[in-house]
């Protein structure tokens, strides 16, 4: 990246990645008590994985990108339900390994990163325009 827009592209790059974290969260609290996805099986909590948008330093200055999104290996959860559709045959059922307030306070960290990002372009658009000004 670099040069004149540099800024703006290191921001727009963290934001990009902010806004794939918050819909991945989004995605985990929505299914935090889903039993049978389509595979069948409980669903399991995503996590996006974070990476610098190049190998040198220069290149982890100039911003991040998403490298991926996986599956938290984590165990699922175990709650006594008989009564539950899908318990097994002990009456147990297994609940996806989401929890809840810990989705929240990513939620806001990403939340708050976002903003910072946006901030960030913010005040990188403003330089720009003082500098044109300047050169008139």
């Amino acid at each position: 990246m670099g040069g004149i827009f540099g800024g703006l592209d290191t921001s727009a790059s963290g934001m990009t990645a902010e806004r794939m974290r918050m819909d991945v969260i989004a995605e985990n609290l929505a299914n935090a008590d889903t039993t049978r996805g389509p595979d069948g099986k409980p669903y399991r909590r995503k996590e996006v994985v974070l990476e610098s948008a190049g190998g040198s330093f220069q290149d982890a200055l100039d911003g991040v990108q998403v490298a991926g999104i996986t599956e938290d290996s984590s165990p699922l959860r175990r709650v006594y339900d008989p009564g539950h559709p899908d318990a097994d045959g002990n009456g147990y059922v297994s609940l996806p390994n989401v929890e809840p307030v810990s989705e929240m306070v990513d939620l806001i960290t990403a939340s708050r990163g976002y903003e910072a990002n946006v901030q960030a372009l913010q005040a990188s658009k403003q330089m720009l325009v003082k500098t044109l000004d300047i050169l008139r």
